[in-house]
């Protein structure tokens, strides 16, 4: 009667230690996905930023560029897909689709400023005026800290698709709702990798 009652004991015991096993991943699961989640909300902060300023910039300077209405139109509606790409991004930052689709459509509004910035070299005024000149530090400032926020996020998705793709975490990962890896945030073009160049 003793065996039977310590190998009942020696069960329950490595029962235990299984759950608490499980609880720890699960747990460790969710604090990784939480990490990248926030850093996703500090990026969405500053793309909401970014995309704010924009419509001022093009009021700002569609007087002095009336004839270069496609590259002005360009930006608007580059600017719309990024914010449609933001909400659904935003909705579910775990979702690669979408990930992706912000990615493509920041690329787009940046190439299409990046082309806005070179036109307005070619106008005097532009230089010379205070509230573009504002405009554009605020732009810059906004950029750089898209950027931060954006290695902030792609640190953190890192460490949570690294952590469920080792072993064990693997084993159970999936089981807890986490089957899938995040994606990382890539804009394709160099005007959103580095703070537009401008000079009024």
């Amino acid at each position: 009667m003793d065996t039977w009652i310590l190998v009942l004991l020696i069960i329950v015991v490595l029962g235990i230690i299984f759950v608490c096993w499980l609880v720890s991943i699960y747990n460790q699961l969710v604090r990784l996905k939480n990490q990248f989640q926030n850093a996703f909300a500090q990026i969405e902060v500053q793309l909401k930023r970014r995309h704010d300023l924009i419509p001022n910039l093009v009021e700002l300077v569609k007087g002095a560029m009336a004839h270069e209405r496609g590259t002005l139109d360009d930006v608007i509606s580059a600017r719309t897909r990024a914010v449609n790409g933001l909400q659904q991004a935003a909705a579910n930052p775990g979702d690669p689709a979408a990930i992706q689709e912000l990615g493509a459509a920041e690329s787009l509004l940046g190439g299409a400023l990046g082309r806005l910035f070179a036109l307005s070299e070619n106008y005097p005024d532009l230089k010379a005026n205070q509230n573009v000149m504002q405009v554009q530090e605020e732009l810059t400032t906004t950029e750089n800290k898209v950027g931060f926020s954006r290695q902030a996020y792609n640190d953190a998705v890192t460490s949570y698709n690294t952590y469920k793709q080792t072993f064990p975490p693997v084993l159970v990962a999936g089981a807890f709702g986490h089957s899938k890896d995040a994606s990382l945030l890539d804009f394709d073009d160099d005007e959103i990798n580095e703070a537009p160049k401008i000079s009024f």
